[in-house]
């Protein structure tokens, strides 16, 4: 029987997806988006989990889209379910962390800046090179990348098909932090923690109203959320009672 192509593992409030093709980088297929798909969706129902954290096995988070799939004409359950996958990561109502470390190219950056908070180690490589091989993006890169570092700074990136380095990624915004390599797995996880003591009740509401934001003026935004259009976290009595904890 072959390995799973996503591993979830959770602990604390806190579930583990892992990309886990280490012998291709973990790069992305319809196979592999088949099965993220499913976790994202039973995430999404599952009230224990607090916060998602993404990562890939072996030396690189993940290479991008696999260009052997692309050749051999690989197909997806349906026509836009790669994209759909990535905006269902988007989507989930926890905070999400990727934790990037090697390769983070192209599909890969794509499915990062799906996530609320990008944290980079030492050996990080990230890079938009739809322009090398002559494709062009359609999982979210010409959306999510201006917004994650500015619109001249995303043309730059895709012009050029450059890779920067995980310290020259946080200086730019495209990622939060980047840490030594032997110090990624205590930051995320510490980051993790932190949410997680935090009401998820309200953490899913903030992410929502941040949500609402994109699509409204910033007046209307203002009036949107003083209305609670997401009502009051389930948590709120209880830690009220307790101090905030």
């Amino acid at each position: 029987m072959s390995s799973p192509l996503v591993l979830r593992n959770d602990a604390d409030g806190v579930a583990t997806l892992t990309l886990n093709r280490p012998d291709k980088l973990n790069a992305l297929n319809p196979a592999v988006f088949i099965e993220f798909r499913q976790h994202l969706a039973d995430i999404a129902q599952d009230e224990e989990v607090k916060c998602v954290v993404l990562t890939g096995a072996g030396r690189a988070f993940c290479a991008g889209h696999d260009l052997e799939a692309i050749a051999s004409h690989e197909k997806a359950p349906s026509k836009h379910f790669e994209p759909e996958t990535v905006d269902a990561l988007e989507q989930l109502p926890q905070p999400t962390i990727a934790r990037l470390h090697g390769h983070c190219y192209t599909g890969g950056l794509e499915l990062a800046l799906a996530c609320d908070l990008l944290i980079a180690d030492e050996t990080a490589r990230l890079g938009d090179t739809h322009g090398q091989w002559g494709l062009v993006p359609i999982w979210g890169m010409s959306v999510r990348l201006p917004e994650r570092v500015g619109v001249s700074k995303a043309k730059e990136l895709m012009f050029t098909s450059r890779r920067i380095s995980g310290y020259e990624a946080a200086e730019i915004g495209l990622v939060d932090r980047c840490v030594p390599e032997d110090e990624l797995d205590e930051t995320v996880m510490a980051l993790a923690a932190e949410i997680v003591a935090n009401s998820a009740g309200t953490n899913r509401i903030v992410k929502r109203l941040i949500a609402d934001r994109s699509e409204r003026t910033r007046e209307a935004a203002l009036l949107n959320e003083r209305e609670m259009p997401h009502g009051r976290p389930d948590d709120m009595a209880q830690r009220m009672r307790s101090g905030g904890r």
